[in-house]
């Protein structure tokens, strides 16, 4: 009831005083598996939601206990199905790859039963184990067991090769999607483009600005209450941070970053700019130019981050 009532009247103005900007907007809510019964699904639909995305990581038991999720495969299965059955057309799943103690088996055991699902969208990433969480402290003392470089390379290229073979398009690095259901929230950062973000804790760019709000919930309301505004930080971008963004978020899309978008968006040829970036890593087989856009190639995707970092300008 708390759910259902509190949701509803979220949604309520969220569709009064944004969906007239962009009545076709996408409306994108996420939860872990086992957290969405029916009914919860129902008031989401009802409310406008037209996208579920869901944090499933693997399909293995074993290695969800390994990290900390309270789901199992079973959750999976039925958060899917059931959101399936009220009505969404447009699911994501996540999957995590280069877990502890994770084979290129398991990775392929949890791609084939992804794939008998009937989902719209998947997101592949490979695990980022940050500082001050369980994991580093135990990476650090030698008690985690992570796949090294080359197996987590193998696993991302089977990964590529199983969403293609099964008719899913790779639109970004760890992207995927069949029929016009891209993630258009995503793209949106991807391009480089400007967007709004409300709550506590939440980022925007806005006006040439990336804004950070201040988080939890006590010091947000407490930063509104003494400034009227709820910022922890506002960063003017400059002009040169502008065009370092547009290459390392743009050529996170398949299709890359197009010369004469930057161009028309920067009044300058992005071969004055980057001619020594994007020689070297042509050179090296990491990017390549097909019809305007300089873009990632197989191996470049594989050392994405490389490649991103050269265009930060000294």
């Amino acid at each position: 009831k708390y759910f259902r009532e509190l949701t509803k009247k979220l949604l309520d103005i969220i569709n009064r005083r944004l969906r007239p900007f962009a009545p076709n907007c996408e409306l994108t809510f996420e939860a872990n598996p086992g957290d969405l019964p029916k009914e919860k699904l129902n008031v989401l639909l009802e409310g406008g939601v037209n996208r579920i995305s869901f944090g499933v990581q693997t399909f293995r038991d074993e290695l969800l206990e390994k990290i900390g999720r309270k789901h199992t495969r079973e959750d999976a299965f039925v958060a899917i199905r059931e959101a399936q059955e009220v009505g969404f057309k447009n699911i994501n799943v996540d999957i995590i790859y280069a877990l502890p103690g994770q084979t290129i088996e398991d990775v392929k055991e949890t791609l084939d039963i992804a794939f008998t699902l009937g989902v719209q969208h998947f997101s592949a990433y490979s695990l980022i184990v940050e500082p001050k969480t369980v994991f580093y402290n135990l990476m650090n003392k030698g008690k985690l067991r992570l796949p090294g470089e080359d197996h987590e390379a193998k696993m991302y290229e089977m990964v590529m090769d199983e969403m293609e073979k099964h008719g899913y398009t790779q639109y970004e690095i760890s992207n995927f999607s069949k029929g016009d259901n891209e993630s258009r929230h995503n793209l949106t950062y991807w391009n480089n483009e400007e967007y709004y973000g409300f709550g506590a804790g939440a980022h925007s760019y806005v006006n040439g600005e990336r804004i950070q709000n201040v988080g939890p919930l006590k010091q947000y309301f407490n930063k509104i209450d003494e400034t009227g505004f709820p910022y922890l930080d506002v960063h003017a971008v400059t002009e040169k941070e502008r065009m370092e963004e547009e290459l390392f978020l743009g050529l996170r899309k398949t299709k890359g970053v197009s010369k004469v978008a930057f161009q028309r968006k920067f009044n300058t040829e992005m071969d004055q700019v980057f001619a020594k970036q994007l020689q070297k890593n042509q050179e090296q087989g990491l990017l390549e130019e097909k019809d305007g856009y300089v873009r990632l190639t197989r191996k470049g995707k594989l050392l994405g981050n490389e490649v991103f970092q050269s265009f930060l300008i000294d």
